[in-house]
């Protein structure tokens, strides 16, 4: 059997975010499997811009890397209440392209932010975006790593353990429903 392809999607742009930290996190906890991670540095999406110039290639590669995944797992920090902007305007600009690279595709959300709730608001609001786009959005276990400043050792491995735990069997159930068996 081939190994999986596994598509990570940072929620936010700074290299050194605890959700980039997460996202790898995620991905030793996914198991062996190619692995290639999307870019939210989008234009702010614009219809007028669309109607000019088309699809950018910037949005063209994040939708393909989607549909060429066999599992995508989105990494999301809570600014407000709610997913960042960024991630919002790359969800806009991947419905405008064709294909629907999402569609049955299954994905976990995961969530890393300051609060005590590690992110539970921004999770909710992501499930409500994804909706139209119809995937198979895993419903749990549910990881959200609060006070996430103080989450990860210097190695930018997670140092929580009921997370970790969680963590663990959201990935093997998204390996199991992108067909695969569990990692050993």
């Amino acid at each position: 059997m081939t190994e999986p392809k596994l598509f990570g999607i940072p929620g936010a742009l700074r290299k050194a975010s605890t959700n980039r930290l997460l996202l790898a996190e995620a991905r030793r906890s996914f198991g062996p499997a190619s692995y290639a991670e999307g870019d939210l540095r989008l234009p702010l999406y614009d219809r007028d811009l669309e109607d000019a110039e088309g699809i950018p290639p910037e949005v063209q590669r994040l939708a393909d890397g989607i549909a060429d995944a066999d599992a995508v797992v989105i990494s999301t920090p809570e600014y407000n209440k709610a997913p960042p902007g960024v991630l919002k305007n790359a969800l806009d600009w991947v419905s405008r392209t064709s294909g629907r690279p999402f569609r049955d595709k299954p994905v976990a959300i995961i969530s890393a932010a300051d609060g005590r709730g590690g992110g539970d608001r921004s999770q909710f609001a992501l499930r409500l975006m994804l909706m139209s786009f119809r995937p198979l959005v895993l419903p749990g276990p549910e990881v959200l790593v609060p006070d996430s400043g103080n989450a990860f050792d210097a190695e930018g491995r997670l140092m929580l353990e009921p997370q970790l735990k969680m963590l663990r069997l959201l990935m093997a159930d998204l390996r199991k429903a992108a067909g695969f068996p569990p990692a050993e």
